[in-house]
């Protein structure tokens, strides 16, 4: 399956649980959401109008004023992802009855939405939302992109106070909350990555014994501690979760005096986390990298 197929394939199911979740669990309640369709659900309670339509119509509205702000490919994605949203809003909306508890509905609201975002932003498109506008405003009048895409996603659900009440904004808050959660799990995946640093003065050690026993790529870094003025060297490792221990009983082991942080990666492409045997007749060593510990 190439790139584009697949990224069809998550563009059409994050859309369709998007619209889902928007019209079958936060609609039903008296929920909404951040962001452009947000501003659609507050104005379908506020005067009956189609949140699909009005979905596509607000847009693509704004997909078209910020079109040279986003990559060739963002576009093309987003030409098929914002009819595809709408459309499947516009054909479940108005189906179904109120669930009854509406911190259940927000709960799972959050969770199917933040899936269903998370899919479309993997691809590389956008909704041609508030991340579009964000976009414009950081080109423009070099706005941060996370905040201003926090305030205009805030601003909106806000208005919304006497439209839906306090009560509703309070459970649409856990919506975006999950949501978010959610996303991030999507877009991370579920088996983050971890970054180990080792300062220790028998790091050449520690580095060959991680390659033996765990056949993982290592790197150590020459450096100079800044407290002690002497010279001490940093092993550097990328490994999932399930091998922390793993490389915590080995450095225990060669240095128990060792100094070990353990970073939470958020993103790693590039190489490869595995360690390809040379043949037998070569050692495989850590490669070492100058720096300042």
């Amino acid at each position: 399956m190439n790139r584009l197929t697949r990224d069809i394939i998550m563009i059409v199911v994050g859309s369709l649980f998007y619209a889902l979740a928007l019209t079958m669990l936060a609609i039903p309640n008296n929920l909404t959401e951040g962001g452009v369709p947000g501003a659609a659900v507050l104005l379908h309670y506020a005067f009956d109008w189609s949140t699909g339509i009005v979905t596509f119509i607000l847009t693509s509205v704004i997909l078209v004023i910020g079109y040279k702000y986003l990559s060739k490919r963002t576009i093309w994605l987003s030409i098929l992802t914002i009819p595809l949203v709408s459309l499947f809003i516009y054909l479940s909306e108005n189906r179904v009855e109120s669930l009854g508890d509406p911190l259940t509905s927000a709960i799972f609201a959050g969770f199917f939405i933040g899936i269903g975002s998370g899919l479309i932003f993997r691809t590389g498109s956008s909704m041609g939302g508030t991340s579009t506008i964000a976009i414009m405003l950081n080109k423009l009048y070099d706005f941060d992109l996370v905040r201003t895409i926090f305030v205009l996603d805030i601003f909106i659900v806000l208005s919304g106070l006497f439209i839906i009440g306090p009560l509703n904004i309070m459970y649409t808050i856990i919506v975006l909350y999950i949501a978010k959660k959610a996303m991030d799990l999507v877009i991370d995946g579920l088996d983050p990555r971890k970054a180990v640093s080792i300062i220790s003065n028998k790091a050449d050690m520690i580095a060959d014994e991680i390659i033996n026993q765990m056949e993982i790529s290592v790197t150590v870094f020459e450096g100079y501690g800044g407290y002690l003025k002497e010279d001490t060297d940093m092993t550097y490792v990328i490994i999932n979760k399930y091998q922390l221990m793993s490389v915590k009983k080995i450095v225990t082991s060669v240095d128990d005096k060792a100094f070990v942080v353990v970073h939470d990666v958020r993103d790693v492409f590039g190489g490869s986390f595995a360690w390809d045997p040379p043949e037998k007749t070569k050692k495989p060593k850590a490669k070492k990298i100058k720096s300042t510990v």
